[in-house]
């Protein structure tokens, strides 16, 4: 299932994690910290995958689609939304 947000949609739900969250999100889904910092809009492509989100330029920072929810639906629950 993919959805489609705001660049800043992400960063928001991102920012409202508690610290070590990435951490525990990668541990769950055994993958590698700096993928899950990727698929939060990181860079760090030596160190991690970049797995199914999609940018595009625009307005509030762009349009992101994420091919797979799981990481986006972790990190909900974690962060109480």
């Amino acid at each position: 299932m993919s959805i489609t947000l705001t660049f800043n949609e992400l960063r928001r739900i991102k920012d409202s994690l508690p610290d070590g969250s990435m951490g525990i999100i990668a541990e769950k889904l055994d993958i590698n910290v700096e993928t899950v910092r990727n698929y939060f809009g990181g860079t760090n492509y030596n160190d991690g995958e970049s797995i199914g989100i999609h940018l595009e330029p625009g307005p509030d920072g762009g349009i992101v689609t994420l091919d797979d929810t799981t990481i986006l639906e972790l990190a909900k629950e974690i962060a109480g939304m």
